[in-house]
C-alpha cells in the first residue's frame, strides 16, 4: 500500500536517456510535487543502490539539472568507465513556491520534509534498487545548496555524504534572487536560516561534507566565510575553489565532482 493517496511514474516506453518521471501527491505540497530520476540499465528488483538526491536552484524545477546539466549522461559515462558506482539520481522540484521555495517550511507548506521523506519513500515505491538500505547522499546547486547543505545536516542522520556548489550560505542570500519579501522565509527557530549555525548545532553527527564554488561568483565571498568559520570551529569539510560563475556551464563542469565525492565515500 502507498504512502501517498496518489503517485504516477512514467511509462518505460517513452522513456529517453535513463530518465523517469515521478508525480506524487503529498500533504506537505498541499498538492503534487515532480521528481526526475536517473536510473542506470538493467538493475535487478534485489539490488541495493545508492541514492543521490539533487536539489536545483532559483527559477527551475525537476527537469532543471538534467536539462541544464546532461547530469544523467555524464552519470551513465562515468559509470560505464568505472569512475564511479552505479547510482540513483532524483532530482525533485523544489514545491514550486515563488521564485523559490529555500526547501524550507514557511507559509503552511513544508519543502524541508518533502526533500527529506517524500522524495525518498517515493523511490522506495516506485524504483528498483531503492530500499530502506539504500545509501541517501544530497548536493545542489545555489539555492539547492543551500537545502543541501542545511538539511544534510540537520538530518546527518539519513545522508551519508554533503556537497554543495556555488551554494547560498544564509537565508538573507535569497534576496539577490527572489522578489518574493524575506519575511515569506522566516524560520521559528533562527538557527535553520544559516547554514553555518545549523552544521553548529549538528555537528555530532555531520556526514562527510564538500562544496565548492566559482571565483567570479556573486556569493564567493559568502562561501569563503563559510569555509573559513568551519576552519575556525574545527568542523571537516573540503571547500574548493574553480574558475567560474554562478551559470550553467560552471555547474555542468563541476557536478562530477559531487558525483566522485559521494562514489569515494561508498568505498570507506
Amino acid at each position: 500500500m502507498s504512502s501517498f493517496r496518489t503517485i504516477e511514474i512514467s511509462d518505460p516506453r517513452f522513456e529517453v536517456n535513463n530518465l523517469r518521471f515521478i508525480t506524487v501527491k503529498t500533504p506537505n505540497l498541499k498538492g503534487r510535487g515532480d521528481i526526475c530520476v536517473f536510473v542506470p540499465p538493467a538493475i535487478k528488483k534485489d539490488s541495493v543502490l545508492p541514492v543521490v538526491i539533487l536539489l536545483h536552484g532559483v527559477y527551475g524545477s525537476a527537469w532543471s539539472w538534467s536539462m541544464g546539466t546532461g547530469v544523467h549522461l555524464q552519470a551513465m559515462k562515468m559509470i560505464e568507465q568505472g569512475e564511479i558506482p552505479a547510482m540513483i539520481i532524483a532530482m525533485p522540484s523544489d514545491g514550486l513556491w515563488g521564485d523559490g521555495s529555500a526547501y524550507m517550511a514557511h507559509n503552511g507548506y513544508d519543502f524541508e520534509k518533502w526533500v527529506v521523506e517524500d522524495v525518498v519513500e517515493s523511490l522506495k515505491e516506485m524504483i528498483d534498487g531503492v530500499s530502506s538500505s539504500s545509501p541517501v547522499f544530497i548536493s545542489g546547486l545555489s539555492m539547492g545548496g543551500f537545502g543541501a547543505l542545511r538539511i544534510g545536516a540537520k538530518y546527518g542522520n539519513k545522508f551519508k555524504g554533503i556537497s554543495a556548489h556555488s551554494a547560498i550560505t544564509s537565508l538573507e542570500q535569497m534576496k539577490l534572487f527572489v522578489e518574493e519579501n524575506l519575511e515569506n522565509y522566516r524560520q521559528q527557530n533562527k538557527t535553520d536560516e544559516d547554514v553555518f549555525e545549523t552544521i553548529q548545532k549538528h555537528r555530532e553527527q555531520l556526514a562527510p561534507l564538500r562544496f565548492d564554488c566559482g571565483t567570479d561568483d556573486l556569493l564567493i565571498e559568502h562561501n569563503r566565510k563559510l569555509h573559513q568559520m568551519l576552519t575556525s570551529a574545527g568542523i571537516e569539510h573540503s571547500y574548493e575553489e574553480n574558475p567560474g560563475s554562478h551559470e550553467w556551464p560552471y555547474w555542468e563542469k563541476h557536478i562530477g565532482d559531487s558525483l566522485r565525492f559521494f562514489g569515494k565515500l561508498l568505498q570507506r
